[in-house]
């Protein structure tokens, strides 16, 4: 805790600058409020928890916050006795799983890509062979393939918990998987915002983090409502924290419809 009640942004870059750390979106938020002119009455503290507030909202809801990858994973024979594998930080969802099998996976002889490469022949103007383009009869196939893949060999069901951090697969684990066989996973990951410091300048978490810090001001200030300081100055922090709350409101409002990732890209 600092000893002061009211904070001033240290040493502040210029106005100039876009934000590229904590400390100066912190005195950006600051400046926006009418620092130095005007006392900012938010411990030091405060303004560094209320960051964290946006930032962890930032993380799980812009789609600017999380990066899809690829996860690899060697199955091991405490993941086919566990029936789930452990998931590193910081992970935000999984969506899906792929069992990389040498036998299906990788071979390139399988019966879809024979397929394929049969029809290779009858596209008009290809290698000098002639003939008419079937295209119906070829979608038709291929649904019909991709429908018997989906109901011999579905999707695996997957759930995964933050806080637990493990990776639990819905199948038959001693005679689906083997050890040493590979399991690619389909992630959303966080970004993170202290090696990617373009994210501190991102206009919606400045917005949202600036009334995060006036609704905090305002809280403050609520303690001496009704209480007439030294020259007939009084406070009113109730107005503060109302005005603060409508751009809080209107601010999550758009970050639901305009920076928000669909539902099913965060299943999982």
């Amino acid at each position: 805790m600092s000893n002061s009640f009211f904070t001033k942004p240290a040493s502040s870059p210029s106005p100039s600058q876009p934000p590229s750390s904590r400390q100066k979106i912190i005195d950006y938020a600051l400046r926006k409020l009418g620092a130095p002119v005007i006392e900012i009455n938010v411990d030091d503290d405060q303004v560094e928890d209320r960051l964290d507030d946006a930032l962890q909202l930032y993380r799980e809801y812009h789609y600017d916050g999380v990066d899809k990858v690829f996860l690899k994973h060697q199955v091991t024979q405490a993941d086919i006795d566990n029936q789930w594998v452990p998931a590193p930080d910081p992970i935000q969802s999984v969506t899906r799983m792929f069992i990389f099998d040498d036998l299906a996976v990788n071979n390139i002889f399988n019966f879809p890509f024979r397929f394929s490469l049969s029809q290779i022949g009858t596209l008009g103007g290809l290698g000098g062979f002639g003939g008419r383009v079937d295209l119906a009869s070829i979608d038709i196939t291929r649904r019909w393939l991709s429908l018997a893949q989906q109901m011999l060999n579905p999707e695996k069901s997957i759930r995964f918990n933050k806080v637990t951090n493990k990776i639990f697969v819905d199948m038959n684990w001693k005679e689906e998987v083997r050890v040493d066989q590979f399991l690619i996973f389909e992630l959303w990951v966080v970004v993170d915002a202290e090696e990617f410091t373009e994210v501190f300048n991102d206009i919606w978490l400045k917005a949202y983090f600036t009334a995060l810090v006036k609704r905090q001001w305002g809280s403050n200030l609520s303690k001496f409502e009704g209480i007439t300081m030294p020259g007939g100055v009084t406070f009113n922090g109730s107005q503060l924290m109302q005005q603060a709350e409508e751009e809080i409101e209107k601010l999550k409002e758009d970050l639901d419809l305009r920076y928000s990732l669909p539902i099913d890209f965060m299943m999982g």
